[in-house]
């Protein structure tokens, strides 16, 4: 079928700008058309040295002429010539602009005001903000809809006058008006739990929170022996030469986090915090506030922790940028069982920073939820491991061990714990003994391309305590590029058992999951990475479930972009704020969305994950928009959902997409 809506480049852009349907005369070869081919042509070159959203020439050198060692035999010093082109098109948009959301607001209303106390302003005449709900509204952006999501959902808008929907819920005099009976019906339901509370957010900063349980485990990691080279961990308590309090406590925690504008919530009560507020850095191992009672002196025995049940399910893996709270919402909506947070920085988190805790908050509609932290050395990961295990809602606690980037494989984090396996194990020791819940870890299959390791550290990580191991079929070096290897999964899942293996790569259709499964895994992970499968179709949980190809309509992908938006403005705010974050991240997912094909379009099913959408014209114009891979036409899609973008909007997706090569 794909190859009457095959299409080229230019006629799929000039049907775009046109703006007609299918079947108008997009094709026609007239001067005028000619004209717009050329200047866009031009555009386009621009647009491919300022956002890198074309396939740079590189790109296209390697794709043809790579050799079976994956590197390019022939033309070196052509490929000299274009290293720069090709070095733009790996990895991030590290340059790219950072615009904050609150940037986009000049004048913005005291707090206060819009909580209905304009007489309690903790700055008085010292505050910054504006006080005149007149003059605010003169500068405030016109309103961009009818109704507001949060009004129509629990009877209240907590934004009031700064809501960008507010003419739904402002009566006279700019009074917010609220839905008495629909706001009762949510009175005193938590729908979003884990929030970093102000009290604990002092304690962190000022170094007031102890950590018994881990300092007790770190006392019996000092080193042994003289001759200074790390030696073999025999125990949970000992481990011989490893000078880890050195080196994790003397880099980790000794930097206080800059004061940061945005504070958190405030749901946890007191009797989640730690028992002691003295600030010297000694803890104690028995907390000496309130009655002692056996659970303070008695450790849980491993076979009395909760079990992690989850064999057979539907596991949407961590999402760096794409994987916040609303996406996750969504893929639930779908058929996902097990969701986890967003990969968290463990020595952010001991600092109280809000934007690291924001990752680990939590839907009430997420039944099975986990959080997943990356760190180098056991004292702040166990640190870390003991203060989570105190003061949020988990079910399970995920080490990345997988995490290819340059930035934390440089600071010994993520696959670089591979290679350190005296670090790497007291790791997972020490988080293993001051958690109440299962301790999963993530990794590769090594961190060169042709030196599989994990089969033997997988026995290793069942053995130090461990509930699960998910393995992403690819090495550190292959990234994201390449089949990943389900052939050594299955080795490796035969090695692991009776732990239970999770596979993960290249899952797209239910016909990957089904082979997947054949391999003895005991599940499989929907991931994140490039590729992707739940960025690029989220419904995969429900083809997975439901063993079926669907042909999605246009319209029913724009419902979920609908959803993610409600669920963005009920989740980041209905303000300017909320608005352009969660505009942010729904490009951030448009950059994804756009290489999936509809079946209907497909001469072959099901697609692949690693072959590159060809240009084509859709079944409408709206499907046709939703496969452009430039940034204008998501910013299009942006504005139906969320009105008109500010007059300063600049935006370039975070990751260049180098998984096609």
């Amino acid at each position: 079928h794909v190859r009457r809506f095959l299409t080229s480049k230019e006629e799929f852009h000039a049907f775009l700008r046109a703006g007609s349907e299918p079947g108008g005369q997009v094709g026609a070869e007239g001067e005028d058309e000619k004209k717009e081919k050329d200047k866009e042509k031009k555009e386009e070159e621009e647009e491919q040295v300022s956002s890198c959203l074309s396939e740079p020439p590189a790109k296209r050198v390697r794709a043809e002429d790579l050799g079976q060692d994956g590197e390019n035999q022939e033309g070196a010093g052509a490929e000299e010539k274009e290293h720069p082109e090709r070095k733009r098109a790996r990895g991030q948009n590290k340059s790219r602009p950072c615009m904050k959301p609150n940037h986009y607001e000049q004048s913005r209303l005291c707090p206060s005001v819009t909580q209905g106390c304009p007489g309690k302003c903790f700055f008085g005449p010292r505050c910054r903000f504006l006080h005149d709900v007149g003059e605010y509204l003169a500068g405030k952006p016109s309103d961009l809809g009818q109704r507001c999501v949060l009004f129509d959902t629990f009877g209240r808008c907590p934004y009031g006058v700064t809501c960008r929907f507010a003419r739904a819920h402002l009566g006279d005099g700019h009074q917010n008006i609220v839905n008495t009976a629909l706001a009762q019906q949510w009175e005193g339901k938590l729908l979003v739990r884990n929030n970093l509370s102000k009290d604990l957010q002092h304690r962190l900063r000022k170094r007031k929170f102890v950590f018994p349980k881990a300092e007790e485990y770190l006392r019996g990691l000092k080193p042994r022996g003289g001759d200074g080279k790390g030696g073999k961990a025999t125990g949970e308590q000992e481990v011989s030469n490893c000078a880890a309090p050195q080196e994790g406590l003397g880099d980790g925690d000794s930097h206080e986090c800059p004061v940061l504008q945005e504070q958190g919530e405030d749901p946890k009560a007191g009797a989640l915090q730690s028992p002691s507020s003295r600030g010297d850095g000694v803890a104690p191992s028995v907390p000496t506030v309130g009655p002692l009672t056996d659970e303070d002196v008695t450790k849980l025995r491993p076979c009395e922790k909760k079990k992690l049940e989850i064999q057979g399910k539907l596991y949407l893996a961590p999402l760096t940028t794409c994987g916040n709270l609303p996406f996750r919402r969504i893929c639930k909506r779908f058929g996902a069982d097990v969701t986890c947070g967003e990969m968290a920085v463990c020595t952010n988190l001991l600092q109280g920073q809000s934007s690291e805790w924001a990752l680990l908050k939590r839907h009430h509609t997420e039944d099975i939820f986990g959080v997943q932290l990356e760190g180098a050395f056991p004292d702040t990961m166990t640190k870390c491991a003991e203060l989570l295990n105190r003061t949020i809602e988990v079910d399970f606690v995920d080490i990345n061990v997988g995490c290819p980037i340059d930035l934390v494989y440089k600071k010994g984090g993520g696959c670089a714990l591979m290679t350190r396996s005296n670090k790497f194990e007291q790791i997972v020791r020490g988080m293993n003994s001051v958690l109440d819940v299962p301790l999963t870890v993530k990794i590769r299959t090594g961190v060169q391309e042709k030196i599989n390791v994990a089969h033997k550290i997988i026995p290793k990580i069942r053995e130090w305590g461990a509930s699960m191991v998910t393995l992403h079929g690819r090495s550190r070096e292959q990234r994201y590029t390449r089949s990943a290897d389900w052939e050594y999964i299955a080795e490796c899942a035969r090695i692991a058992s009776p732990m239970p293996l999770f596979g993960n790569g290249d899952i797209l259709s239910y016909e990957d999951a089904n082979r997947a499964m054949e391999m003895g895994v005991s599940g499989i992970m929907i991931a994140r990475q490039v590729p992707v499968g739940a960025l690029i179709k989220p419904w995969l949980f429900t083809e997975i479930k439901e063993q079926r190809h669907w042909d999605i309509s246009s319209g029913e992908r724009f419902d979920i972009l609908k959803d993610f938006t409600n669920y963005g403005l009920e989740h980041w705010g209905s303000d300017t704020q909320g608005v352009e974050k969660t505009r942010k991240f729904l490009l951030e997912w448009l950059s994804f969305l756009c290489r999936y094909i509809p079946v209907g379009l497909l001469e072959h099913l099901p697609q692949r994950i690693n072959e590159r959408p060809p240009y084509y014209l859709g079944r409408d114009y709206l499907e046709t928009l939703m496969a452009s891979q430039n940034v204008d036409d998501w910013i299009k899609i942006s504005e139906l959902l969320l009105g008109p973008v500010p007059p300063s909007f600049t935006f370039l997706p975070k990751h260049k997409a180098n998984s096609y090569r």
